[in-house]
């Protein structure tokens, strides 16, 4: 099985929000507050069955959700 591309949700230097695919060379959407570039992204992330990243202003990665087939139990 493939892995779908993750989604991030990441910040621009003029304030707003960049929601992107991993691998794209720019952003699917670009929106004015987190809340709402989270919100697509998960959307984006359920529907893709891939991880969504929101990463903070400093751009360190602050929330982290599997939205795929994860194997149960977990390997390791």
């Amino acid at each position: 099985m493939t892995k779908n591309p993750g989604i991030h949700v990441t910040p621009r230097l003029d304030g707003r929000w960049n929601v992107i695919k991993e691998g794209a060379e720019r952003a699917s959407r670009v929106l004015d507050t987190q809340s709402e570039a989270a919100r697509l992204g998960r959307e984006s992330a359920r529907s893709g069955n891939s991880e969504f990243f929101l990463h903070g202003r400093n751009g360190q990665i602050r929330e982290r959700d599997s939205y795929g087939r994860d194997p149960f139990p977990p390997k390791g």
